[in-house]
């Protein structure tokens, strides 16, 4: 049986989606998906557009309808939709209206699990009351905690006999897997909406449907806690903080060079100004991989230098943030040691031995605990909580991503952020 490519555009602005459905068409994409964003914020005009410009592309409405089925699928319909989305967790009186008016209007039913926890109860139900098709999902925002679906889709598949399609984080590695748990419709969205070049994205989804081999990709993969670094080292400081919704940034510590990268788990340390005992013993303390983050009330002496960054060098200590006066920085940079500080003076203070190693500090008003994980670049410093690191890195890729998408978009058609994003369409009145 044939596997269908479905692309999810789920962009807000429909400039940006018509593109990239003209390059994904024109490298072999099967269906389009007019995305619940691109619904909300253009409505049926967007799918109008698209039966306008793509008459024999298959156009699935994702409307995610939850009440009020008949007039939904009425007018995803006359837009111009040939399958219209219902969820599953909708009752079955909405999903019935939607049945008949897909029958009254010429168009087909797609039932969305995006809640997996119900399916089992629901499943022979919903394939009972007529749907044409039923849709294992994994919501965006779950996918940030590194959850895919195909456990849920192989057992779906196993359960009915109508077509299931999926969606959830699938890109040129993982498809491979959604195939192989007998999906008949591939969903993909970010990895090719996002791509900088579509049309080698769509490429390698489909040999890799085709000949059931994974195609390596360096991007589009959500990762569990057990990948952080390798997340951590591909994006930027920024990308960071936009994927803790604009989050506070370590205000007022400076790389000691340029092009730096500093990437570890945090153990903390407290001290008196000037008294280096406990950065010393912290080296002692800190694991393979740790960054030591001190604060020494953000004033010299310094309490770091040049023999206390070869002993972290021995350690493999990736990096140390100090708040307060560091010394010796041509040393440190010739040793490519990544190092932040707020100061940096040749005076150096005592080993007094006040102080304490890994417990809660602050630095500019940022909470740091030991475990947390911290990055910082040429652009400054940001602290990754440990509880929330999975969801913080994956969004941070997320966000690179889609900022790689729009400087092709810029360079490509020579023109300017502004109106590659429609700023102004967006701008508060």
């Amino acid at each position: 049986m044939a596997v269908t490519l479905q692309i999810a555009l789920d962009f807000i602005d429909l400039h940006r989606a018509i593109k990239v459905a003209e390059e994904a068409v024109n490298a072999g994409a099967d269906w389009l998906e007019i995305g619940t964003p691109l619904i909300k914020s253009e409505g049926m005009n967007a799918i109008r557009q698209f039966r306008k410009l793509f008459p024999n592309i298959t156009l699935v409405a994702d409307m995610k309808t939850m009440d009020a089925g008949r007039v939904e699928v009425e007018m995803a319909a006359k837009a111009g939709a040939d399958i219209a989305v219902v969820m599953g967790e909708a009752s079955d009186s909405t999903i019935r209206e939607c049945i008949q008016a897909g029958k009254n209007y010429g168009i087909k039913i797609c039932a969305d699990f995006i809640n997996n926890e119900k399916i089992a109860d629901r499943l022979k139900d919903i394939e009972k009351l007529g749907v044409d098709y039923l849709a294992v999902h994994t919501a965006i925002d779950e996918q940030m905690s590194g959850k895919t679906p195909f456990d849920v889709l192989k057992f779906v598949c196993g359960e009915v006999k109508i077509p299931v399609a999926v969606a959830g984080g699938i890109n040129s590695e993982n498809v491979v897997d959604a195939v192989n748990s007998g999906a008949s419709i591939i969903i993909v969205g970010g990895f090719i909406t996002k791509a900088a070049n579509v049309k080698t994205a769509v490429e390698n989804i489909k040999n890799a449907i085709k000949e059931n081999r994974a195609v390596y990709t360096p991007l589009f993969k959500r990762v569990t806690n057990e990948n952080i670094r390798e997340t951590l080292s591909k994006v930027s400081t920024a990308n960071i903080s936009d994927a803790g919704h604009r989050a506070k940034c370590i205000e007022g510590l400076y790389p000691i060079y340029q092009n730096i990268k500093l990437i570890g788990t945090v153990v903390t340390v407290r001290t008196y100004p000037g008294d280096w005992a406990k950065p010393v013993e912290a080296i002692d303390t800190a694991k393979e991989g740790s960054v030591i983050v001190i604060d020494a009330g953000g004033t010299g002496p310094a309490i770091w230098g040049e023999l206390a960054t070869h002993s972290a060098l021995q350690k493999k200590i990736s990096g140390v943030v100090v708040n307060g006066a560091i010394r010796d920085v041509a040393e440190i940079r010739k040793l490519n040691f990544p190092a932040f500080a707020k100061i940096v003076m040749p005076t150096a203070g005592e080993p007094k031995g006040f102080g304490e190693i890994n417990v809660p500090i602050q630095i500019s008003g940022v909470q740091i605990n030991p475990g947390d994980w911290i990055i910082g670049d040429d652009d400054g410093l940001m602290v990754v909580p440990q509880a929330e690191a999975d969801v913080w890195v994956n969004y941070g890729m997320d966000c690179l991503e889609r900022e790689n998408r729009i400087r092709h978009e810029i360079l490509s058609e020579k023109s300017s952020l502004g109106k590659v994003i429609d700023v102004l369409k967006w701008e508060k009145r």
